[in-house]
């Protein structure tokens, strides 16, 4: 597959997305009148993007070309130290500060050199910051037609591939395997990823659970609604109104914490027969669920948010953001030598890179963004 990617559809075929953004597609959605607006009713593509991708993880092979499954499950890669003990999440006060910068091969550093491949975990539906571009399709000569799928892009994308130029000298040297939010620890502990890369926020829980580096980008959770809603922010005019959030997320926790009298629970929460409804397993699944009308709302990061609201003009962001947090490139807890070497093509990303991708993928939905948030270390 181009790019490196792994991952499955239930037609074999790579979704693809239309230059001006896509949203999640679900199975066979009852019809709803009046709703199906904006983008040209994105959400009535039916059926394929957000079942695959939520779907990926499970059915991928546990090597990619060139890897050996030691590499992958329990062999070199894993680190002896740890970066963060359990008692710190009780005196948490800048879960973002990480390990100082090192250009120094560790055991996971030289397993991904061994492998020749850094395999990281990404997604593929989120609009500007990690999406597939449409597939091309040339006449040749003889008639025949070739199609050339489309390539993963986004700023996401962007800072996978500026890694695996430093640590294998080849942006191409890199796997990228699509997961779903609420994967992607899991896809770290379970070794079939080394590195994510998928909008992931540092707080004070995760970093018991996974290694950060430093912060690249900062990001506030704000709600997303119909531009003719009564919907006014993250306020008292949620009360009664269906909220969607994807699972594992930071959205989710802040309506645990206080939700206005929103509703935003599933049923059956986490369990087999869970609806997928209020909460999904990828944040565009929301989008395709406001534009269907099943729910009223979508709370999550702003950043993802506007990509979001670009892609449908019907939607906008209410209110203002109202929490401030930061994106991290996450590795498994005790690959310390991993997480330092990230942190080190930070130092240099700042410097330039990151201001090009930003104008490349985000400035035009995000726009007054001076620059990346300057690093903490412990």
């Amino acid at each position: 597959m181009p790019d490196g990617v792994e991952h499955t559809s239930p037609s074999g075929r790579v979704p693809t997305a239309p230059d001006a953004g896509w949203a999640a597609v679900r199975p066979a959605a009852r019809p709803v009148a009046g709703r199906l607006r904006g983008w040209g009713g994105v959400a009535a593509m039916a059926a394929a993007c957000a079942l695959t991708a939520s779907l990926a993880l499970l059915t991928l092979p546990a090597t990619s070309p060139g890897s050996t499954p030691s590499a992958l499950v329990t062999g070199p890669g894993v680190g002896t130290g740890v970066q963060v003990r359990a008692e710190d999440a009780a005196t948490c006060e800048s879960p973002e500060a990480s390990l100082t910068p090192s250009g120094a091969d560790g055991p996971a550093v030289a397993a991904v050199k061994r492998r020749g491949k850094l395999i990281v975990g990404v997604d593929q539906n989120s609009y500007r910051w990690g999406y597939r571009t449409p597939a091309t399709t040339e006449v040749l000569p003889d008639g025949r037609k070739e199609t050339t799928p489309g390539r993963l892009v986004g700023f996401d994308i962007d800072l996978a591939r500026a890694i695996a130029k430093d640590i294998l000298g080849d942006e191409d040297a890199i796997v990228f395997r699509t997961i779903p939010t609420n994967q992607r620890i899991a896809a770290l502990e379970s070794r079939k990823v080394d590195l994510v890369v998928r909008t992931m926020t540092i707080n004070c829980k995760r970093i018991q659970q996974v290694a950060f580096s430093t912060a690249y980008f900062q990001v506030g959770q704000q709600i997303l609604a119909p531009k003719d809603s009564e919907i006014t922010g993250y306020d008292a005019s949620l009360s009664g109104k269906r909220v969607c959030t994807a699972e594992g997320s930071t959205a989710y926790e802040a309506l645990e914490e206080k939700s206005f009298g929103a509703v935003f629970k599933d049923v059956g929460d986490g369990t087999r027969d869970d609806p997928d409804l209020l909460t999904v397993p990828n944040q565009l699944d929301c989008l395709a669920r406001l534009q269907m009308g099943e729910v009223d709302a979508v709370l999550t990061d702003n950043a993802l948010a506007a990509g979001q609201a670009a892609q449908d003009p019907a939607v906008e962001l209410k209110g203002k953001p109202f929490t401030t947090e930061y994106y991290g490139v996450a590795a498994k807890l005790g690959d310390d030598d991993l997480v330092r070497r990230v942190n080190k093509v930070l130092v240099d990303y700042r410097q330039g890179p990151w201001q090009k991708a930003y104008e490349t993928w985000l400035k035009a939905d995000l726009p007054g963004i001076s620059g990346p948030p300057a690093p903490k270390y412990k």
